[in-house]
């Protein structure tokens, strides 16, 4: 009688443990879908075009830039700050050098600041939806498009936020293999041609 009670105890125990694994493992994409819905934690919105709306209020937006410990690429915003009204496209570039002998590749996360601006914030275009490769000695100015929604002014937290700090950090990834990357060269040395011409 004794074991049948410890054997349905230590598979409540399990059932628990079991339970609790799968709410960890589950918490953070229903997190991320839930950021990315609300805005909450800085995600942000994205858009295929701007907005159809542009108010006379102006917001200022910062540019920070960071990257992971022993990541060698540099990379900085080339301007800090500016300033445009609401709904307004923007256009911000980020600029990455890669100062090392070897080609490096890197993925850009970004957050926005404050949080209740998040789901206001909106992307258009970004350098951070795909991975960036750097050849040796390369430079690059890489562009961000974006647009703060109008509907900012009308949410309760929103309508109090006068300055958004946009960051990003630029973390190391693995290299893609020699054809993807004869490929992405032939592109970059296309666009530079015709842009000669």
């Amino acid at each position: 009688m004794k074991l049948e009670g410890n054997s349905k105890t230590v598979a409540q125990l399990l059932g628990v443990v079991v339970l609790m694994g799968s709410l960890a493992w589950a918490s953070v994409p229903f997190y991320d879908f839930f950021c990315r819905v609300t805005g909450f934690g800085g995600e942000v919105a994205v858009a295929d075009s701007g907005s159809s709306e542009v108010l006379d209020d102006t917001i200022k937006i910062r540019f920070d830039a960071s990257k992971a410990r022993e990541f060698p690429w540099e990379f900085k915003p080339v301007v800090r700050q500016m300033e445009l009204k609401i709904g307004e496209t923007g256009l911000a570039f980020y600029e990455a050098y890669n100062p090392t002998d070897r080609p490096i590749a890197g993925t850009a996360s970004y957050n926005v600041a404050p949080y209740s601006a998040g789901g206001f914030f909106t992307k258009i275009d970004c350098f951070c939806f795909e991975m960036q490769v750097l050849q040796p000695g390369e430079r690059v100015q890489m562009p961000v498009t974006f647009y703060v929604d109008p509907e900012i002014v009308n949410d309760r937290d929103g309508k109090f936020v006068h300055t958004i700090t946009l960051s990003y950090t630029f973390h190391e990834a693995e290299l893609p293999d020699e054809a993807e990357l004869q490929t992405q060269a032939a592109l970059v040395l296309g666009n530079s041609n015709s842009a000669k011409q």
